[in-house]
């Protein structure tokens, strides 16, 4: 079985970290790939970066439909252009946000996400109802930490703990959601640290499409998720 990890930002570093995270968890006989963009943004913080990364994620798509990918995920918690890949794939496109919020509604009675700006917890909650999970959601609460600093700053784990052990208590949560892939090698640790589950989307959405493969399944294309129309003109989506 092969999945591609398709992270939706231009850092081939944060690339490389996710990767190590999803085939930590991807199991015998399950061949990771990582995979970026070359062009579009180095990190996702806004409506306008989300935007800018899809034709990319879309492009990284189009390629594993050639060379024979049989899942996707797609690395980025704002879930850029989800639904536009399970269009264009014949396997299943997992998304982190949704991954892990469905994951951790298994855990228990309620789940705090932890994210990095504050401009990104709005369209965290837009997927939370999206996937119909905001009841399950208790809150989500910004560390302030930019996405690639979550790499550089020496001080990142300390700040994503003390927003984690806050949010537990804030919102009476049982379990913490990392909110962004840049996360994903900080998750062992917190959860040790918290004592509680802890959820790296990552990780939830390799073993998902893994499992969605294992069961023969696939996106349905009766009606919304049919193939797209052939109309595109000058972008590398064929």
């Amino acid at each position: 079985m092969r999945i591609l990890v398709i992270n939706p930002n231009t850092t081939a570093s944060m690339t490389a970290t996710i990767g190590e995270c999803a085939r930590a968890v991807a199991g015998p006989g399950a061949t990771v790939e990582a995979v970026n963009p070359s062009s579009g943004p180095v990190s996702i913080e806004s409506h306008f970066d989300d935007a800018m990364s899809v034709p990319g994620v879309l492009a990284e798509v189009a390629a594993g439909e050639r060379d024979g990918v049989d899942a996707y995920v797609i690395a980025c918690f704002g879930d850029p252009g989800l639904l536009a890949a399970r269009e264009v794939a014949a396997g299943p496109v997992v998304g982190i946000a949704e991954a892990a919020m469905r994951t951790a509604a298994y855990l228990g009675r309620g789940f705090s996400v932890v994210t990095t700006l504050e401009r990104t917890v709005g369209h965290t909650w837009d997927l939370a109802r999206a996937y119909g999970l905001e009841r399950h959601c208790l809150g989500v609460h910004a560390t302030g930490i930019p996405v690639v600093e979550l790499e550089t700053d020496p001080a990142a784990y300390a700040t994503v703990l003390g927003a984690s052990r806050a949010a537990l208590d804030a919102d009476g949560s049982d379990v913490v959601v990392l909110g962004c892939a840049g996360m994903a090698d900080l998750c062992a640790r917190l959860q040790d640290d918290l004592g509680v589950p802890v959820v790296d989307g990552v990780a939830a959405a390799v073993v998902t499409a893994r499992s969605i493969v294992e069961l023969g399944l696939a996106t349905s294309v009766r009606n919304e998720f049919a193939a797209p129309l052939q109309k595109m003109v000058g972008l590398p989506l064929g």
